[in-house]
């Protein structure tokens, strides 16, 4: 049988749990016919021996049928799981970025987008030149917190151009995808993708790239330590035992792949309120049992506990990791980042755009950028 005749029949076998065949995902990489007899060898990336073993049998069993015998090679392959071998010397693919810093959280929904988003803006407003990737596949945000609705160009060698907002070099698979349209992928498909970002976008020259993980300890987390040489981790979390049972799994994986943690943000510490009241005093005044200063005109800032106080402090002792900050929950963030505009690009003398200027300068002191 001639080879294409082969490929035909090979091509209706269906990768299990797929309805695409074996063909089309590469896996047939070398076919030999001689004599009525074949010899290919097969690349089959899963780890899962069941799925693998099935697959060998179909291509036997169906093969068997027109040829005398059947000799089937797999092909050596590196595990997609964490390479204890990688593990402590990851492939750096990004030369030109001296620094590289996951901002990670164990749970969804503590904000870490935001986060992310103010501190790579803080960054930028300092000078440094500033990456911004944003790897949540499934979600991505930073579309949406910076304004950016457009699609990515490319050079001539077919790498992307990150996008460029308020001084920072901007990439997200929400621009490619659109942010309106669901991602239904399978854990290779994603770590295919985080490593397209590294390998196939155009950075160029960076003091530092920020990633924007999702949430917990998957196929992006272990890509990441497989392929890149990061500098470290930050972890966001909020005050809730909840929130900090997740966090310490995230924590915990990046020390068992050698990252370093360079400490912890609390969000969410606290409702911050700004108000006035009608007064002729001025100075310290206690309201609702919590002491705020009171200017001449009646302005008042005061910050309450919606959750438990003390998470974020109690985390970063455990990993012995400073405490970078605690970033109230305020009005100003959430309008501003739904407007496109984080508060960080805004005026500095905004209390939540200092506290995230501080937050950068600690970072810039640990990692001596």
């Amino acid at each position: 049988m001639e080879k294409e005749k082969t490929l035909e029949i090979l091509g209706k076998i269906k990768y299990p749990g797929f309805n695409r065949d074996i063909v089309s995902f590469g896996m047939v990489k070398e076919l030999s016919i001689k004599d009525g007899n074949i010899t290919l060898e097969l690349n089959i990336t899963s780890q899962n021996l069941d799925k693998k073993n099935q697959v060998v049998e179909s291509v036997r069993s169906e093969l068997a049928k027109h040829f005398k015998s059947v000799n089937i090679k797999l092909k050596d392959q590196v595990p997609q799981g964490l390479d204890v071998n990688q593990k402590n010397n990851p492939v750096s693919v990004l030369e030109n970025v001296k620094h590289v810093i996951a901002i990670a959280s164990g749970k969804g929904g503590v904000g870490k987008s935001t986060v992310a988003a103010h501190i790579a803006s803080s960054f930028a407003k300092e000078g440094k030149k500033t990456g911004l990737l944003d790897l949540d596949i499934y979600g991505p945000s930073l579309p949406i917190i910076l304004g950016l609705n457009e699609q990515p160009k490319m050079t001539q060698d077919n790498k992307l151009i990150p996008l460029e907002k308020y001084g920072m070099k901007v990439m997200s698979f929400g621009f490619i995808s659109g942010n309106e349209t669901p991602v239904i992928w399978r854990g290779p498909l994603v770590s295919r993708m985080t490593e397209q970002f590294f390998r196939d976008v155009d950075w160029g020259e960076l003091d530092v790239l920020v990633l924007d993980l999702p949430p917990g300890t998957g196929d992006i987390q272990l890509t990441l330590t497989q392929k890149l040489r990061m500098t470290g981790a930050i972890i966001v979390t909020t005050p809730q035992d909840i929130a900090l049972a997740d966090v310490r799994k995230g924590a915990d994986m990046f020390k068992k792949v050698n990252t370093p943690v360079l400490g912890v943000i609390e969000n969410m510490s606290g409702l911050l309120l700004k108000g006035k009241i009608d007064t002729q005093d001025s100075g310290v005044v206690e309201i609702n049992g919590r002491k705020t200063n009171i200017s001449s005109d009646g302005l008042f800032s005061l910050e309450i506990d919606l959750f438990k106080t003390g998470g974020g402090q109690k985390e970063s002792r455990r990993l012995d990791v400073p405490l970078l900050g605690q970033i109230p929950i305020s009005e100003q963030i959430t309008i501003s980042t739904d407007e496109g505009r984080p508060l960080t690009t805004l005026d500095d003398s905004n209390e939540i755009c200092q506290i995230y200027n501080a937050i950068a300068k600690k970072i810039s002191s640990i990692i001596n950028m």
